[in-house]
């Protein structure tokens, strides 16, 4: 098994003297420091958020998306022809995000990730996976602009986002997550994910997972798993489901598991984590696993975020010993 994290990673910390990157962000903002020295603060950031997952023992790690200001303005602002909109809900909770508008065809114009999975990759002392939104997630939370339909807005996303998943197959990336949440909401259309993760994922080589979470899979059903994706991600703390709809995983395909809860401060038992994998194993076998939280982390206080990485270490150590 390897323990892994989903993507993004609190990025306020509660230690006196840390770098405050909302203050820097605000300070950019009304023209107090230069866009160097905000970038110096998020780097700064970034390597804490590093050192943290380094220090709870996970796996495979993440940036902490530290530079993202949420999932879908970050990608967009790197895609000629979106411009930002005002704030709307992310899902049910009690986040917001910049929703981006197509005002012309979307083009992508170069790497947006790529500089940030490079700064990683130098400092980290273990490997990491670079995110990026998938391109039917980032449509159906992006306005129609000037498109007026969803299915060629998705696939001009899926045709940049493929280039931007070369570039990171170019920069050394040996697995790269896609994150499709909102195939959830929407199982019906369920097509138009197949069609867009064939674009998104043609000349890749190297390992790809699809992640969704805040529910489970049970509308879309086993053909979930027939995307082009080797890893599948699934939520089991808001899609308990999931526990069945696993045995129809085929057996070349990996699964990245969301068995600690990213939305909640109560912290998981050992023995609750091991009961979850073992139940999980009656249909995967351990050597195909990933192990996660069900979501990002940022909903957390980031000493609550490190301390239920540290638990899931644990949790997935102790399975090891009395599952093998």
């Amino acid at each position: 098994m390897i323990t892994t994290v989903v993507g993004n990673y609190p990025k306020i910390s509660a230690k006196a003297g840390a770098p405050n990157l909302r203050r820097a962000i605000s300070q950019f903002d009304t023209g107090r420091i230069t866009q160097e020295e905000l970038d110096r603060v998020a780097g700064q950031v970034t390597q804490e958020v590093i050192q943290e997952q380094v220090e709870a023992g996970v796996d495979l790690i993440t940036d902490g998306q530290v530079r993202w200001n949420d999932g879908q303005t970050y990608v967009a602002r790197g895609i000629k022809g979106f411009q930002i909109n005002g704030l709307t809900r992310y899902f049910d909770t009690n986040t917001y995000y910049r929703q981006p508008v197509p005002e012309e065809k979307l083009e992508w114009k170069g790497p947006i990730t790529v500089g940030d999975f490079k700064f990683v990759t130098e400092i980290s002392p273990r490997p990491v996976k670079p995110v990026i939104t998938g391109p039917y997630t980032l449509g159906r939370l992006s306005q129609l602009g000037s498109y007026g339909e969803l299915h060629a807005l998705v696939m001009d996303l899926a045709h940049g986002l493929n280039k931007e998943s070369l570039a990171l197959q170019e920069a050394g990336a040996t697995l790269i997550q896609f994150d499709e949440p909102a195939i959830l909401r929407y199982p019906e259309e369920m097509d138009l994910l197949v069609e867009a993760s064939q674009v998104l994922t043609q000349g890749v080589r190297v390992k790809t997972a699809i992640y969704t979470w805040f529910g489970g899979i049970s509308a879309i059903g086993s053909r979930f798993f027939s995307l082009p994706f080797d890893v599948f991600g699934l939520d089991f703390v808001m899609g308990p489901e999931n526990y069945e709809m696993i045995q129809h995983l085929p057996p070349e395909k990996e699964l990245a598991v969301g068995i600690m809860d990213a939305r909640n401060t109560r912290m998981e038992s050992v023995d609750v984590l091991v009961d979850s994998i073992r139940r999980i194993s009656r249909y995967v076998p351990l050597d195909r696993l990933y192990v996660n939280p069900s979501a990002g982390l940022e909903y957390l206080p980031r000493i609550t975020a490190q301390e239920k990485l540290a638990r899931l270490v644990e949790g997935v150590r102790k399975a090891q010993e009395v599952l093998v």
